[in-house]
This record gives structure tokens, C-alpha cells and sequence, in this order.
């Protein structure tokens, strides 16, 4: 995910940069609405990225906690605590290489995708928290945008070739910076007394990549094929499978009533998407109903009192295929952020709505956690990953996954 909203005064600054170009935006405030949890799956505890554009980590490590916890019926003490920054760091690794071979014609950044975790997690396996923070320089957390500019400042520097011809050592100076910066990585670690490698505790915690799919729904290709999701943080041309809209829904909603969570990719530069723990895509060309006289002695007042719990919420807007692919392609939809989705909730008005957990830490009215409606998770997600054991059946042979 590109922008990831890494500080909160970048959140609040794209956001009102985004308002300054919709007008008459109605009011959206968590205290207008009143939510009740239909069904939630376990999740592991709020973390926050900080200063770091790695959303996409933070969002992954978290569903494949809760896959974890599903497979193994674990109990809260048990739940797995994974290192993100053991992913970030052999994330760049990967990606330094594959910068120099295309001489420079690559995104060299913190944003990644969902894909990423699950090809580091193939490689290099996975380590407890506890023994690797990634955290060696000097702040309580992660704060990177000096180690991103110098890890860029020397690739790009390599690129360059000045000798014209490379040298062998380049990749030792570049995983020296990391070393530096976020640690050197143990061979070995202990587990609950048991001494593992990374890849041993990845096939103990019975992690496989092969076990996941990504999917996305757009229509400049062809559904029920696969294909790279154009965005500049996909820089392993990971591919999803393309999906109806319907279908595409139908997947989130079969897994979260199946007991599954989803890695949540999408766009969150919308006026109703708000630092206080909501995401409504408000049609902004309603204007509000009534004037503030009506409401407190007109007709609307005047109403019985068992309509009184019935709030005029903003109208949102009606997502279709067709305007969801316009806002890809006119990028109005954009690769901003990664959360997990892990339940589905209704508001007072019995409008549905998706349970996120976010990696900005225990923040906003309701702890971390965003209601996201289902109007925004049609219309803003660019792609999720989910357990291939979670897709209906008819639209897995569809797919021709078993």
C-alpha cells in the first residue's frame, strides 16, 4: 500500500486536502452512530506502525495471527505475536535486487502489498517479536523515513554503476545498513523451549503461502482470470484473481461467517473515511434534510418515539462495477492503505458494516478499531487476500482453485 497515512498529521492533511475538492461534504461523526457486532473472530492485540509506511505488514502479520489462532483453537494468552520488521527487512532485501536488475525502474519504498509477507514467509520464515523488534534505532517505534531515503540513496548510487561493472559486495553494504538499522537477524531462537529457525517456526505455526489467494474486481480484464494489480507497491507483480463485484463480496462475507479474517487493501483518501474510526462513502451531493428548526419543532420532531432511534445518517453512494472501475482509473480509488478485516457489524438503522483493525495503535473512538460500511468496501477496495478454504464453493471452481 503507496500512502499508508504513516502520521497522523499526514492523515488529517490528505484529508482535508480531499475535502477541499468535494463540496458541501455532510457531517460524519462517530457519536451519530450506534453499532452492534453481528459476528467477530479473534484478533491479536493493536499495534502501531508509527512512523513507517508499512501498513501492509502490520495488516498481513495480523490476519495470519488470526489464521494461526483458528487453526490451533489457541486461547488469548496463547494468541502468536509475529515481527513485522523481520518481513520488512528481507522485504527490502528482495527489493534492492530486483531494483539494480531493472536498473533503477522499480518503486524502492516502504509501501508493499499483502503478496510480499507471504513470499518473505515462503523464503526466510517467521520469528517472534520478542526476538526481532527491528527496533535499533533509537525510538520507541518505528520511525523510517531516514532508513528508507538511505537505503534508496544507495541503490540508486549502485544503479549507477560507476565502475561499469558491479561488484560482488554491494548486496553485504546494503544488508549492513539494514543490520544497522533494524538488527542483525538470529539463526536460532527459543520458543517456548524449543529451539527453532525461522523456517522451522514458520512450518510449526503450520504457515503456507499456498494456502492464500488475492483477489480484486475490476473489468480491464477478464473475470475469473488472474492478473497484476496495476500499482506502483506491487513490485513483485503479484497476481490476483478478478472477480464480479457481487462474487467479490460474496468471498469477504462467506469468510468472515466462515470464522475467517481478511487482508484488507484499499483507498482511504475519502471525506468519510475519518480519523475517529469510520469509513462511509458519503454521496456528497446529498444536502442534509431540513432545516435545524425543523428538526427540533417540525415534523421530524414530532415523530413517535419509536422512530426516534432511526438517525438521519449521511445517504452514501451506490457502488456499481462501472463506477468503482471509474474511480480506479481516473485514480480517485488509490492504493493508500492496508487494514484487517476481521467481522461485520449493523448500525441503529440495520446498515452493515465491516469490523477494521487498524496499525495506528489503541486511537479513536473506538480503540483502533474502524466500522468501514459495506458501500466503502464495495466501492474502495483494491484487493484482499483470504484463505483459499474461505471461497465459496461454486466461485472456487470457478476459479479453478481447490
Amino acid at each position: 500500500m503507496k500512502k499508508s497515512f504513516v502520521l497522523f498529521t499526514a492523515a488529517l492533511l490528505a484529508l482535508t486536502a480531499s475535502a477541499q475538492t468535494r463540496t458541501a461534504a455532510p457531517a460524519v461523526k462517530a457519536s451519530d452512530y450506534q453499532f452492534t457486532t453481528v459476528k467477530e473472530i479473534p484478533v491479536t492485540s493493536m499495534k502501531n506502525q508509527a512512523n513507517s509506511g508499512t501498513c501492509w505488514c502490520f495488516s498481513a502479520i495480523s490476519f495470519l495471527e488470526s489464521e494461526i489462532i483458528k487453526a490451533k483453537n489457541l486461547k488469548p494468552e496463547a494468541y502468536p505475536d509475529l515481527s513485522e520488521m523481520f518481513v520488512v527487512r528481507h522485504s527490502y532485501h528482495d527489493r534492492a535486487l530486483k531494483y539494480v536488475r531493472l536498473n533503477g525502474f522499480l518503486n524502492m519504498a516502504q509501501g508493499s502489498g499483502f503478496g510480499d509477507v507471504l513470499e518473505v514467509i515462503r523464503d526466510y520464515g517467521i520469528m517472534p517479536q520478542k526476538d526481532y523488534t527491528g527496533m535499533h534505532y533509537g525510538t520507541e517505534l518505528p520511525a523510517q523515513g531516514e532508513l528508507d531515503a538511505v537505503l534508496k540513496g544507495y541503490v540508486q548510487a549502485v544503479v549507477k554503476n560507476p565502475n561499469r561493472k558491479l561488484t560482488p559486495v554491494w548486496t553485504k553494504g546494503f544488508d549492513g545498513i539494514l543490520d544497522a538499522y533494524l538488527g542483525e537477524v538470529p539463526e536460532t531462537f527459543v520458543e517456548n523451549g524449543v529451539t527453532y529457525t525461522p523456517e522451522s517456526y514458520r512450518d510449526a505455526l503450520g504457515i503456507n503461502p499456498d494456502d492464500y489467494v488475492n483477489i480484486s474486481s475490476f473489468t480491464h480484464h477478464p473475470f475469473y482470470s488472474q492478473f497484476a494489480i496495476e500499482v506502483e507497491d506491487n513490485w513483485r507483480w503479484g497476481l490476483c484473481y478478478n472477480l464480479p463485484l457481487d462474487e467479490f463480496m460474496a468471498v469477504i462475507d462467506n469468510a468472515v461467517n466462515n470464522g475467517y479474517t481478511v487482508a484488507w487493501g484499499g483507498d482511504v483518501s475519502e471525506t468519510g473515511f475519518t480519523r475517529d474510526g469510520l469509513a462511509i462513502l458519503v454521496d456528497t451531493s446529498v444536502k442534509p434534510t431540513g432545516s435545524d428548526q425543523e428538526r427540533w419543532v417540525g415534523p421530524a420532531a414530532q415523530q413517535p418515539a419509536a422512530q426516534e432511534a432511526k438517525k438521519d445518517l449521511p445517504k452514501e453512494i451506490e457502488v456499481t462495477q462501472e463506477n468503482r472501475q471509474q474511480w480506479f482509473d481516473e485514480k480517485t480509488s488509490t492504493d493508500d492503505h492496508g487494514m484487517h478485516l476481521y467481522g461485520i457489524a449493523k448500525d441503529q438503522n440495520g446498515n452493515k458494516y465491516y469490523l477494521i483493525k487498524n496499525s495506528w495503535g489503541v486511537t479513536g473512538a473506538y480503540k483502533g478499531v474502524w466500522y468501514m460500511s459495506e458501500n466503502f468496501v464495495k466501492g474502495k477496495t483494491l484487493n484482499f487476500v483470504v484463505n483459499k478454504k474461505a471461497l465459496p464453493k461454486d466461485i472456487a471452481k470457478k476459479l479453478g482453485i481447490k
